[in-house]
């Protein structure tokens, strides 16, 4: 799935230290396929008994919706599982931006085709402050100069990724398509290393 330029809305969930068993509850990852965990992806949250909806919590409520999620610092936190990074690519999420990730989170986002946004704390909160004044604000993430915009803020943040997870985030490669995409030059080198 090539990622380069993304203009969309933004659901805020401004909670500090979400981890991944908040993600994606334990009890939910008996499946070994991707598909099927976004109708579980905050599940305790989403959910006052097993059937009822939380009409408190962001994802239940039309007031927002998009691609990208705005979160709290430390997002991501607790167990390594890459589950937390299926449940929100299948819920719809492309982009996550927080001011702090765990490390493994991040590493199980990319890997699976979301981008992980770090920004300053500063920048965090006059986001979500922008969100909750117009919850029709639209940010323009451009994957290709490395910058998140949002017009209406005026406002253009530059933000890191490694390049390798970049390029392959950009021609929608896992790490065996990177592989194949390479394979012309694997050869040719391997063929400078063969000795008789």
């Amino acid at each position: 799935m090539q990622f380069r330029t993304l203009i969309s809305r933004c659901v805020p969930l401004p909670i500090e230290n979400i981890d991944t068993d908040q993600i994606i509850p334990a009890r939910f990852l008996k499946a070994t396929t991707r598909e099927g965990f976004g109708e579980n992806l905050f599940r305790d949250w989403r959910y006052l008994t097993e059937t009822t909806p939380n009409s408190d919590f962001v994802l239940n409520q039309d007031t927002y919706t998009g691609q990208v999620l705005v979160a709290g610092k430390n997002f991501g936190c607790g167990s390594s599982r890459e589950h937390a990074a299926w449940a929100l690519a299948d819920y719809g999420f492309r982009v996550v931006i927080s001011s702090f990730f765990a490390d493994i989170f991040k590493s199980n986002a990319l890997n699976n085709f979301i981008l992980p946004i770090q920004v300053s704390e500063t920048i965090l909160q006059q986001l979500f402050q922008a969100i909750q004044a117009d919850p029709t604000l639209t940010i323009e993430v451009d994957l290709p100069n490395q910058e998140l915009r949002v017009a209406d803020l005026q406002l253009q943040v530059a933000f890191e990724i490694n390049l390798y997870k970049k390029e392959c985030l950009l021609n929608g490669y896992d790490d065996i398509d990177y592989l194949l995409a390479r394979q012309g030059e694997i050869e040719a080198y391997e063929a400078t290393r063969m000795t008789f």
